[in-house]
């Protein structure tokens, strides 16, 4: 549709041309605030690319409010994305990209479409891992499903960069990372993901960015893994016949979602105590206690030998296993070192060495580390940002906060890899 103007604002942002407008939200450029965007929710709820639709009062806080909180999540978990903040009750604020025009779904059990376009497989039947669908935005052809081969030779182009082979293989990555980072988070409310769909644009620097909108419009939850107890749009396209009633349920389906999102968020009750023999460990020490913030990981650093204060060293472990329930020791100290094997010897937390090792002795100080006494177990690493993905690892078991980063940070490291190589790749003559 054109462009249209409007002086009206929200939140004291005011509101210049309207960027794209769809059946559920309306996004408008900001005049102001160069690079930034705002994307307004309607009160609709359509299925069947528009043909049924309703007005649903209510439902653009509601949207916006499951939206801000699916994104704080991911932003926390460090998922680039384009959502910056929330702008009042039925809008946020997003950085301003072109989008790309492919919808990303990603399915753990085979449920809806799925069955219809693959005969012969049973509802319920589980993808591990999960399967992915691409599908091209295009609603007068009801979106259809387009193969990795079909979106690189497209050759979209949006901010400069052309989707190739490249940028697909980032987005199925991060689709992936997504869908588990928010189906564990979903495990701690005892609701199964079923199935989701994300869009990715590309900001102004020619980055991918997860973008648009994640509401109950974008998922299948199931509370205890029952498909019976839906509480997403499915409800609403399931309806031949759609009353109040019927509205009014939906409604509450999703005021019940958001209210779940609510406090999904883990506790951070956790500490890392970085154990050092000596200060004059401090700066070793410190690498490793940087390393853990990095990861959000709560850090305490301590100094205590076991062998010249072994009393001293026990009384810190029982200080802290008096008020941790989720606690993990890491011991720094060289030459020999006994501070990790006495502590491991004397608590149940895990004891992590990291031994300030140097070049010219390492191979005999590493050895009081590793060649421990029978009936121990602590870990030996080497340096400070092993010792803190460790204690990560041991405690994303159960923090899935944790454990997202964790999966980020390897993401990460294959977007970083994979420009690298884009830029380099190529025969040369020299």
């Amino acid at each position: 549709m054109p462009a249209t103007t409007t002086t009206t604002t929200i939140d004291g942002y005011k509101l210049g041309k309207v960027l794209i407008e769809g059946k559920t939200k309306q996004v408008y450029n900001l005049p102001e605030h160069p690079g930034l965007c705002l994307l307004l929710s309607k009160d609709r709820i359509t299925a069947g690319d528009g043909v049924k639709a309703h007005d649903l009062a209510g439902k653009a806080e509601i949207s916006n409010t499951t939206n801000g909180q699916v994104f704080r999540l991911l932003n926390e978990a460090g998922v680039r994305t384009a959502y910056v903040k929330q702008c009042g009750a039925k809008a946020f604020i997003a950085r301003e990209c072109q989008m790309i025009p492919i919808e990303w779904v990603t399915r753990r059990l085979a449920t809806g479409s799925f069955l219809k376009r693959n005969v012969g497989v049973p509802e319920g039947y589980r993808f591990s891992p999960p399967k992915q669908e691409t599908f091209f935005k295009d609603d007068a052809n009801h979106d259809p499903q387009w193969s990795e081969e079909q979106i690189i030779s497209a050759k979209f182009e949006l901010n400069g960069l052309v989707i190739g082979q490249d940028e697909v293989d980032i987005m199925r990555r991060t689709t992936l990372l997504v869908f588990e980072i928010l189906e564990r988070a979903w495990q701690t409310k005892n609701c199964a993901l079923i199935d989701m769909k994300v869009e990715f644009g590309v900001d102004s620097g020619g980055n991918i960015v997860l973008a648009d909108i994640i509401d109950s419009d974008s998922w299948r939850l199931w509370p205890a893994g029952d498909k019976r107890l839906m509480v997403d749009k499915q409800v609403y396209r399931n309806l031949t016949s759609v009353t109040s009633t019927d509205l009014d349920t939906v409604k509450r389906n999703f005021i019940w979602v958001s209210e779940q999102l609510a406090d999904i968020v883990p506790r951070k009750d956790h500490l890392i105590v970085v154990l050092m023999g000596s200060a004059s460990d401090t700066s070793h020490s410190e690498k490793i206690a940087t390393s853990c913030r990095s990861l959000g990981l709560n850090v305490e650093l301590r100094v205590s030998s076991a062998h010249k204060g072994p009393e001293e060293t026990l009384r810190i472990v029982r200080e802290y296993e008096s008020v941790m329930q989720n606690l993990i020791f890491v011991a720094v100290a060289g030459r020999s070192n006994g501070l990790g094997p006495v502590v491991s010897g004397n608590t149940n937390y895990p004891v992590i060495n990291c031994p300030p090792v140097k070049s010219d002795n390492m191979q005999v100080d590493v050895w009081s580390s590793l060649n421990l006494p029978s009936g121990l177990g602590c870990a030996t690493v080497l340096y400070p940002e092993a010792a803190a993905l460790h204690a990560a690892t041991i405690l994303g078991l159960s923090n899935f906060m944790i454990w997202s980063k964790l999966r980020v940070k390897q993401l990460n490291n294959f977007v970083t890899l994979k420009k690298a190589d884009k830029e380099l790749r190529g025969v040369r003559n020299v």
